[in-house]
């Protein structure tokens, strides 16, 4: 298997998968669960925190076993390394946080088929050390994780006029901030709503990167 061992700082890899290849409002991948799960802050954070168990978990055990797994058959090995930590954290949200695992077992376990888990694979981990892995798992879990928690948050506010804190653990343990008293938006708890709220984000990330380019262009020119 051909190696290409990425030469940039560990910092840049990072920073990637947090800002410029971010990767559900750059690279626009892993949108069925960020439109799903996205109407409440709590639902954010278990998603991110199975995400990233499976994805650095995964990332280093690909990166392990790059040079002696056969091109032909990588894929089917990539699954089976990730299904195996998707299984493992599911079991692990079932034993010790329940309630949020009944919201979102079918996404979690989803993780097996995730494009942004298998992208890593194939076009990071299976290529690099595992140190540099590591940083790139980490950079993309925290860049999903903020989109994550931006989407739920801009819902839940305009949704229900709160947001709700909880203890993983323990669903009794709660508090809620009232954010909203004047009104509320119910649209923006459903399906459309989320949507919506995802267009409104990437338009506004558009219009911000064209504004860079167009001042970068008048800045060469002058």
């Amino acid at each position: 298997m051909s190696e290409k061992e990425n030469k940039v700082s560990l910092g840049s890899i990072f920073k990637e998968g947090v800002f410029s290849g971010n990767p559900l409002f750059v690279q626009m991948l892993g949108f069925c669960p960020a439109l799903a799960i996205t109407d409440s802050i709590m639902n954010a954070v278990g998603m991110t925190m199975a995400f990233t168990f499976v994805l650095v978990l995964s990332n280093i055990t690909i990166s392990a076993v790059r040079k002696i797994v056969p091109d032909e058959i990588r894929i089917p090995v990539y699954i089976i390394i990730v299904a195996t930590f998707v299984t493992c954290v599911s079991l692990l949200m079932q034993a010790f946080m329940p309630a949020l695992y009944t919201t979102l077992s079918t996404f979690v376990n989803l993780i097996v088929v995730n494009c942004i888990i298998l992208g890593r694979a194939e076009a990071f981990a299976s290529k690099n050390k595992i140190v540099p892995s590591i940083f790139d798992a980490l950079g993309q879990s925290v860049g999903y994780g903020l989109a994550l928690l931006v989407m739920s948050a801009i819902r839940e506010i305009l949704g229900k006029q709160s947001i709700t804190l909880a203890n993983p653990f323990d669903s009794t343990q709660n508090v809620t901030f009232p954010l909203l008293t004047e009104f509320k938006i119910d649209f923006f708890t459903s399906s459309a709503g989320a949507f919506i709220t995802m267009a409104i984000i990437l338009a506004v990330i558009a219009a911000y990167r064209q504004h860079k380019e167009e001042k970068a262009k008048k800045g060469d020119a002058k």
